[in-house]
């Protein structure tokens, strides 16, 4: 389950993207040979930044990809380093809810006050506002779930899974992903070569 929700944030993640990249690409050829602009694909990439950046941060988590210095990490005691592994990931979703929580704010003064972008298009801000708050929303969602099995895990003294779920990625780790990856293309190659 939790793969398969990867996949898919990945795949929006990199469709916002690629449009982003289409959308950049047409604006600079119609503006070099036709000499005609879409006036628009700056303010669309700052809404792809900000909508991405959210997705980015719930891959992040469920990646434990987030950076933490953890070069004595491995040197303390089993059970500090748990300790240390749910304080991040408390720590984390604590952070997460609060910034949902200030962009749910943000997103009422924009209705009240019913802000437009500065910008040719003058788009309604409660509507990228509003994706960017469901990206932040997921990652509060997501963050949280983490903290609340962290917490379950430490008390329950699984100490060893706990390590398992939520301690920085190694980079044995990191580096076993990217053989087992290359290992996949390679397969992936071969089959296509046969056909």
């Amino acid at each position: 389950m939790k793969e398969r929700f990867e996949n898919l944030l990945g795949i929006l993640f990199g469709t916002i993207f690629l449009v982003l990249v289409a959308t950049v690409t047409i604006e600079t050829i119609a503006r070099k040979v036709f000499n005609f602009s879409l006036q628009g694909a700056d303010e669309l990439g700052g809404y792809a930044l900000a909508v991405g950046a959210t997705l980015a941060f719930s891959l992040a988590v469920l990646g434990r990809s987030h950076i933490r210095v953890d070069i004595l990490h491995e040197k303390y005691p089993l059970g500090v380093q748990a300790f240390m592994n749910w304080l991040s990931a408390v720590l984390m979703g604590v952070l997460a809810v609060f910034l949902c929580w200030v962009a749910w704010y943000v997103i009422q003064d924009t209705i009240a006050y019913g802000s437009t972008a500065q910008s040719p298009w003058a788009t309604p801000l409660v509507y990228p506002q509003g994706a960017w708050f469901l990206g932040l929303t997921l990652f509060a969602l997501t963050a949280a779930i983490g903290a609340i099995r962290a917490t379950y895990l430490l008390l329950t003294g699984q100490q060893v899974l706990l390590l398992k779920d939520f301690q920085p990625r190694s980079v044995k780790e990191e580096v076993q992903e990217e053989v087992n990856d290359l290992a996949q293309r390679s397969v992936s190659s071969a089959k296509g070569d046969r056909r």
